[in-house]
């Protein structure tokens, strides 16, 4: 241990303890005038570090990691600050790991304990960082940004807090798990830390940041809502003060009306039953009962509606020779096969002078290209010629399809 670092830890605890009034009267109201407090306290504090002057002349300020502390520890909502420098944090977790392994390697056990203390404190600072910045967030939203009055500075607020949340999930793009988990290695403390406990925080602060910025939209569409009816009420109020003797005119006299004033007048709503009643039950039954009643009148007879006999004659059977066409369309693939020259379904049909309907001999070649194996069909090349129908849009008509090879 460190004695000369102790004793300087413990001073500076105490002048913290006897300084506290003062203290917390600079991180309120932000600067200390000198005439506050005496001399030798302020050149104490000053050279603690704890009070600075920014310029000289100018007041004394609290430094940046006392308030950073009183921030934290109070959990003060005007805290607005994230900390998003994760790239560095990242790169001496990474070069600390190594020192450990190397210390650790040479069997230098002391120096890789102080190794590994390093490493637990960035790791957990790191953490609690990410903690804190999520907690300034949800601090602002469930206030509605109260810290400001008017609503157009909520609306900046809310604008910065949106932007330092894509700016804290860019960051966290950073985590490489694989890369931590290559450079811990087999060893299970550096796995624990760089691996284990950053993978948790890195999952509980991308949910809540997600949670964040759903509630940060609607807060921003709410605080627009209200700004244009502030706006409206605004310019009427300003109207009135300009013509306190201005009355809304009769819209109905006019020749041409707003469309805003352009309603008719509310009507009665047409009656309905209410089936909730019970009391209603037996006349409900009553009035579902004459419904359903039919009374049906007598109606004059017509003759021409009358039954009439219905002659049933034998029809004729139409046979389709599925046999010839079969043999035409392998003729059909032979020709094309032979020549070695493209020719159309139709071509083939007019030159051999088949009695074939043309529609259904396109079918017939279609279904024998689709009928062949996979082996035969790849030496094939079918294309039909397609025209679109001249009334219905999206409507195709295939007129005649092309075969040849491959």
């Amino acid at each position: 241990m460190n004695q000369n670092l102790h004793q300087a830890g413990v001073k500076l605890l105490n002048a913290l303890s006897r300084n506290a009034d003062l203290i917390m009267q600079v991180y309120l109201s932000g600067t200390l005038h000198e005439g506050d407090a005496s001399p030798g306290a302020l050149d104490n504090l000053k050279k603690l570090g704890i009070l600075w002057r920014p310029e000289a002349g100018g007041p004394l300020r609290l430094k940046k990691a006392v308030r950073t502390l009183l921030e934290s520890s109070l959990q003060d909502e005007r805290n607005r600050q994230i900390d998003t420098n994760i790239g560095s944090t990242l790169a001496s977790l990474k070069t600390l790991a190594q020192h450990y392994k190397e210390a650790l390697a040479h069997h230098r056990y002391a120096e890789a304990q102080a190794h590994m203390n390093d490493l637990s404190e960035h790791v957990y600072a790191l953490t609690e960082s990410l903690g804190n910045s999520v907690r300034a967030l949800f601090s602002r939203i469930n206030n509605e940004f109260g810290y400001v009055a008017s609503i157009d500075a909520k609306i900046r607020e809310n604008e910065l807090a949106q932007n330092q949340v894509s700016e804290l999930l860019s960051q966290l793009e950073m985590f490489r798990f694989d890369e931590l988990s290559d450079v811990a290695g087999s060893i299970r403390e550096l796995r624990h830390l760089l691996v284990v406990a950053l993978q948790q925080s890195f999952a509980r602060c991308t949910q809540e940041l997600s949670i964040a910025q759903s509630r940060l939209l609607e807060l921003l569409g709410r605080f627009r809502e209200f700004r244009g009816k502030t706006r409206l009420l605004k310019g009427f109020l300003l109207h009135m003060e300009q013509q306190p003797d201005f009355a809304p005119a009769n819209y109905a006299n006019h020749s041409q009306v707003p469309t805003l004033f352009n309603l008719a007048k509310p009507l009665l709503q047409p009656a309905a039953v209410d089936v909730n009643r019970v009391d209603h039950e037996q006349d409900l039954l009553l009035l579902v009962g004459r419904i359903k009643a039919l009374h049906r009148a007598d109606k004059p007879i017509d003759e021409q509606r009358a039954a009439q006999s219905i002659e049933v004659e034998n029809q004729g059977q139409v046979e389709l020779d599925d046999k010839a066409i079969h043999q035409a369309v392998e003729a059909y693939f032979c020709e094309v096969i032979d020549t070695g020259q493209r020719l159309t379904a139709l071509q083939y049909l007019t030159k051999q002078g088949l009695d074939f309907d043309p529609e259904v001999w396109i079918y017939q070649v279609i279904g024998g290209y689709q009928g062949l194996a996979e082996e035969d069909r790849k030496f094939f090349a079918l294309e039909p010629e397609v025209e679109n129908h001249p009334i219905f849009t999206g409507n195709n008509i295939v007129r005649d399809i092309e075969l040849g090879l491959r």
